[in-house]
């Protein structure tokens, strides 16, 4: 088995060809062979249709006494699926291609007979011009016949087509273009309307802003301002109905001139004056020189402590009830005057 698939075969050195024996077989022995169908045909049995590559178990022949060229031809049997009738065909090597020969028609071979045809008519017209000189003017005069007659149909056409099509195909691509072009143009001026409009937007947006900013700067600094110019006793020099209203209702107050600023008042007795000590001036002349030396610095200095203590009692009252400002502060002058003395 190693050696049946190897191309040289062993022969010993006593071989003699010569003593084969040599088999007798017809000229016409048939082989089975598997192969497909050259083309479509159909069955004049049954009328089955036999597609082109369906696969048959066929018998294969040479043909005798047929040759092209030298050329053995073949000849093939096979049957119909259906009816098992014999269905024969042969090459052709001539035109390349199978023949049919028995038991079924071809298909699709009006292009095939029509080509066969025509070379049948232009075989049989060089014959007869080979040897007919006046048959050859005559050919030639219908030709040159019908070929004006062919162009002048042809032209005919062509006049009919452009009389009832009466199309300007530039005309129509140039309307194309021109439409195109302004709606490019369009589409471009909406986007820097929009584009304007956008940026309009942003900056009076920016304006606004701006402004409220310098709105505010201006607000923060007048207010600071107006705090910087008043003075903690123009408190004093306000009505008492203002003072309550301000103070209960947060109402703002109206705006002070700096001619009405308080800077003092002389004379009058206010509630808080029995807080105040203030020296007799009596006991200050009967006192002998001495003791007054010695007891001038702690009058003095019970002169300062009362003052501070009307002060811190003036900035209470004013803060819880804002009444009797004008009192208070004469009396606050009065202690000052006296302890000056």
């Amino acid at each position: 088995m190693s050696e049946r698939k190897v191309l040289n075969k062993y022969y010993p050195p006593d071989f003699d060809p010569a003593k084969i024996p040599k088999l007798k077989l017809p000229k016409d022995r048939q082989y089975v062979v598997r192969l497909m169908a050259p083309f479509n045909m159909r069955c004049k049995t049954c009328g089955e249709y036999i597609y082109k590559g369906k696969k048959f178990n066929a018998r294969k022949e040479t043909v005798q006494n047929e040759q092209y060229m030298g050329l053995p031809i073949f000849r093939f049997y096979i049957k119909c699926t259906r009816c098992l009738a014999e269905i024969t065909f042969k090459t052709d090597p001539e035109n390349t291609d199978y023949a049919m020969e028995h038991g079924a028609t071809r298909n699709f071979q009006a292009e095939k007979l029509l080509e066969e045809e025509e070379k049948r008519i232009q075989q049989e017209r060089e014959d007869e011009e080979l040897n007919n000189p006046m048959k050859v003017l005559e050919n030639r005069t219908k030709d040159s016949k019908m070929e004006m007659e062919v162009l002048e149909n042809l032209q005919e056409l062509k006049e009919l087509n452009q009389r009832q099509a009466l199309v300007d195909f530039e005309g129509m691509i140039d309307k194309y273009r021109e439409l195109e072009k302004r709606e490019r143009e369009r589409e471009k001026e909406e986007d820097e309307r929009e584009t304007k409009e956008m940026l309009d937007r942003v900056l009076v947006k920016r304006l606004r802003d701006s402004d409220s900013d310098s709105d505010r700067e201006e607000e923060s600094s007048s207010q600071s301002k107006k705090s910087c110019e008043d003075k903690p006793t123009d408190i004093l020099t306000t009505d008492k109905t203002d003072v309550q209203g301000a103070s209960s209702g947060g109402v703002k107050r109206a705006k002070v001139e700096s001619w009405e600023k308080s800077v003092g008042t002389l004379g009058g007795r206010g509630a808080l004056s029995s807080l105040v000590v203030r020296k007799k001036p009596a006991a200050m002349d009967k006192r002998p020189p001495t003791e007054e030396a010695t007891v001038s610095p702690v009058s003095k200095t019970d002169s300062k402590t009362s003052t501070g203590d009307a002060t811190d009692a003036l900035k209470t009252s004013v803060s819880q009830n804002g009444s009797s400002s004008l009192s208070l502060l004469g009396a606050y002058s009065d202690s000052d005057s006296n302890n000056s003395e």
